[in-house]
């Protein structure tokens, strides 16, 4: 049987806002009607630590109902045919909850919480409430475990190594905007098809064998999942 080509999918907040999820700022620069510097930096946690677990609280709470949608299950689907690794910008569980077997998360996860004496201890959120006095083993404050802004991004180094041995790359949802990670498209090997879905295509640079596909994570990855399965069909 032969090797089962590798599929890397960089996913944003587009396929989650599908779900009902607002993940990230508002064209106001807001996020949920707080700037972005008083929930999301170190300095904001420093500041008002209440302030930033109720956000993050809220957000849970919102979550927790959330479910995937058909493009969170197409992607699950490919795992019939293919090696697929998910890199995504959304700290959710979207992708989990569709039964995506391997996701990174770049800027966390909302669902678990890490000591702030040891950036290693790191536990699940049980149920959606996160408080003051929620203590690690060391009797450190648990925070959220969230990449804030002004924070390096720990997993970045093995996204790349993803990306750089991806068969086929799958944009999905993003504005390829943010760095570290709008820049892992620059890992990609010469020709590796990239496929990018999102109704409002992002500004990367065009290069050969990369297809834009106008439409929602909803109706693009579901298409896009049945051409791939077909195209690995008549290879066989």
């Amino acid at each position: 049987m032969p090797e089962r080509k590798k599929i890397v999918v960089l996913s944003g907040a587009g396929i989650s806002a599908e779900s009902g999820l607002r993940t990230f700022r508002d064209a106001n620069g807001l996020w949920e009607n707080h700037r972005v510097e008083d929930v999301a930096t170190p300095q904001a946690w420093d500041r008002d630590p209440d302030l930033v677990l109720e956000f993050y609280n809220q957000r849970r709470k919102q979550a927790l109902d959330a479910r995937p949608n058909a493009g969170h299950l197409a992607l699950k689907r490919l795992e019939q045919h293919f090696e697929v690794m998910i890199i995504t910008q959304n700290v959710d569980n979207l992708h989990e909850k569709a039964g995506s077997s391997t996701v990174i998360h770049l800027h966390g996860e909302l669902f678990k919480s890490r000591s702030t004496r040891d950036e290693t201890l790191v536990y699940d959120v049980p149920g959606w409430e996160l408080k003051r006095g929620d203590c690690c083993e060391k009797g450190s404050q648990l925070r959220p475990h969230i990449v804030w802004f002004g924070e390096p991004v720990p997993l970045m180094d093995v996204a790349v190594e993803r990306v750089n041995a991806a068969d086929i790359l799958i944009i999905v949802g993003t504005s390829m905007v943010v760095y570290p990670a709008a820049g892992l498209i620059d890992s990609v090997r010469p020709g590796v098809p990239v496929y990018v879905v999102d109704p409002n295509l992002p500004a990367i640079r065009r290069r050969k064998n990369t297809t834009f596909i106008p439409e929602p994570a909803t109706t693009g990855l579901a298409r896009l999942a049945e051409q791939l399965v077909a195209n690995a069909a008549d290879e066989v």
